[in-house]
């Protein structure tokens, strides 16, 4: 009898053994084709997961530095309220724009090829916005490193959810740990480093474009993936449908998705748009918003610099958390709560209470990991969350639009801050509703399938 059960234990421990040593074979196949390599080494991770975080850093100095100068750019450049408040509005309109693009283009040419492109994006436009000598040029160049943002945006869960699969969770807590510290440093740094350059706001912009120039440079080994895409899809489906394998090991066949005939998709799309809307109001006009109450353009760009740094800490954390959990509602409702908090605060004493409710803020505009968390929970295979992500990131930029522009329209109009604010807490309420219903535990592959 013991023969037999230390025969049995043998056995388990064979079979775990070669199902692990898959799996890692798997993973380092995937790796390898995605790169164009011929091997697959530790240094090549680390450096995938430095590039990851770099391109992270980069995907909003470009929105929050400008938040920081609006003022000084609105009279440099001549611009009027609603033109400030349409230059608030681009970020959301280029990110669904382009970012719907982002698939098609890593298929054709890999996701390391277009991140770097995107990386290249980013630099150029933030080198040429401040220079470009009106308006008008200035919109077409703040437009170029958005373009590179929005395909960065959509296929850095991607990348996660394909290289690592197992650390869904941890990764995407790092990417979002990383851009929020992008966020954050260059909020708080536009002003003193706009005053070291000689207080003009043109260098205090373009110096952003050298963080875009070194993630340009990590990006550079992953660049030559002609068939990364369908390479790693192989792969990446194969290992996703581990589970779900019959007796014999043969995988069952993956239908075609119709992502629009998911609610769970379009519940996490509203969700993103909003939480998007919350997000651009903040970093477009937060900063303007404690300077009309009376708080100087430091300490206000350090209010704005509270705000997403706040994401820092809690963006590694909170996808964390919620990859532990069958449901995200809860997490969704406390985020909510602290939003209506801070923008009942703002409205009520703005300068009094300043550093409380960016403190509450900072914790709200969290809800942008835990969306990015989602859309890598909410399906099972890298083509699954390829077209989520496309989906929900370009369907809730749209969404988003409307919002910073309505905020500058409102503000013009009414002489104060109080409907923009009365607005910005409105919108909380459907974010709260709609984000319960994409946190439910269930893919769009069961939903969305023909």
């Amino acid at each position: 009898m013991m023969g037999l059960m230390a025969s049995d234990e043998t056995r388990t421990d064979t079979r775990t053994e070669t199902r692990t040593e898959t799996r890692t074979k798997r993973q380092t196949e995937t790796t390898r084709s995605a790169t164009g390599t011929r091997a697959w080494t530790p240094w090549m991770t680390r450096l995938l997961v430095l590039g990851i975080v770099l391109a992270a850093v980069n995907l909003r100095p470009a929105i929050t530095s400008l938040g920081a100068l609006l003022e000084e750019v609105r009279d440099g450049l001549g611009m009027s309220g609603s033109v400030a408040g349409l230059l608030t509005s681009v970020p959301p309109l280029c990110f669904a724009v382009f970012g719907v693009a982002a698939p098609r283009l890593a298929r054709r040419f890999g996701p390391g090829a277009v991140v770097f492109g995107g990386m290249i994006a980013i630099t150029a436009g933030l080198l040429i916005r401040p220079y470009a000598g009106g308006t008008a040029g200035f919109l077409a160049a703040t437009a170029l490193a958005l373009m590179g943002i929005a395909l960065s945006n959509v296929l850095m869960p991607v990348i996660v959810k394909r290289f690592f699969p197992d650390r869904v969770g941890s990764m995407t807590g790092l990417y979002s740990m990383a851009l929020a510290f992008g966020t954050s440093i260059a909020a708080a740094a536009t002003v003193p480093v706009t005053n070291a350059l000689g207080g003009h706001w043109q260098p205090g912009l373009a110096v952003w474009a050298v963080l875009g120039a070194a993630a340009a440079l990590a990006w550079i080994p992953f660049v030559r993936a002609r068939r990364a895409s369908a390479s790693a899809e192989t792969a990446g489906s194969a290992g996703s449908d581990d589970r779900r394998a019959d007796a014999d090991g043969r995988q069952a066949e993956q239908p075609p998705l119709r992502i629009t005939r998911s609610r769970t998709a379009w519940a996490l799309a509203v969700f993103f748009g909003l939480q998007a809307t919350a997000a651009y109001i903040t970093m477009g006009w937060m900063a303007q918003i404690f300077r009309d109450a009376g708080v100087s353009a430091g300490t206000a760009g350090l209010l704005l610099a509270v705000i997403m740094v706040m994401g820092v800490p809690l963006a590694f954390v909170i996808p964390r958390v919620a990859t532990r959990l069958p449901h995200q509602g809860p997490i969704v409702v406390v985020l909510g709560v602290c939003g209506l908090a801070g923008y009942a605060g703002l409205y009520f004493a703005p300068a009094g209470g300043a550093w409380v409710w960016a403190l509450l803020l900072g914790v709200s505009n969290c809800a942008f990991p835990l969306a990015l968390t989602m859309v890598g929970m909410r399906a099972r295979t890298g083509a699954g969350v390829a077209q989520l992500s496309a989906f929900a990131q370009s369907t809730g930029y749209l969404i988003s639009i409307p919002g910073p522009l309505l905020v500058g329209v409102l503000y013009q109009h009414s002489g104060g801050w109080g409907l923009p604010i009365a607005l910005m807490s409105a919108l909380m309420v459907p974010q709260i509703l709609v984000g319960v219903l994409a946190g439910r535990d269930r893919t769009v592959e069961d939903e969305a399938v023909r």
